[in-house]
């Protein structure tokens, strides 16, 4: 916008003004697609389609437009990677304590739509899987205690 519509004149008028001005000035010289007809688009789409198109194009995560027990369901499939990368004994009870958390929310709530059925991960057995998957830690070296210092104290050197 370059200025501020006058009052009085209708908002039709004063963009078609606008328009023709710009276009006196030559601003719709040597644009890509002048002349040519504009690319049709799919009228056939659902509005599903739609939205993945765009967010694959703009490198969205279209995970995060799943129906919530899909995306439960993706997330239990992507849960021994996420395993495997933690440190701890802790931290994996944690992690699949979120996740069951996650599904039992959702069994608990009204589902829109179509209802998917999630199972729930056993603590226990992922954490004795991601023990089987860790190498074994080899023991500490013992560590000898060096022996006592045969000084004496130096109230006990003034003594003798």
């Amino acid at each position: 916008m370059t200025e501020r519509k006058p009052q009085g004149m209708t908002f039709e008028t004063w963009v078609e003004q606008q328009i023709r001005r710009a276009h006196d000035e030559g601003a719709f010289e040597g644009l890509s697609l002048a002349g040519k007809p504009l690319p049709r688009r799919d009228r056939d789409k659902t509005s599903y389609e739609w939205a993945l198109e765009w967010a694959r194009r703009e490198e969205a995560d279209v995970a995060a437009m799943l129906p919530t027990g899909l995306a439960l369901r993706k997330e239990r499939e992507e849960l021994p990677g996420k395993v495997a990368q933690q440190t701890s004994e802790d931290a994996v009870r944690a992690l699949v304590e979120a996740h069951n958390e996650r599904v039992d929310q959702y069994y608990r709530r009204p589902v829109e739509g179509v209802w998917v059925p999630v199972g729930m991960a056993d603590v226990d057995q992922v954490v004795a899987e991601w023990r089987r998957s860790r190498p074994p830690t080899p023991p500490a070296p013992a560590v000898a205690e060096p022996p006592p210092s045969r000084r004496r104290g130096w109230w006990r050197r003034r003594a003798a």
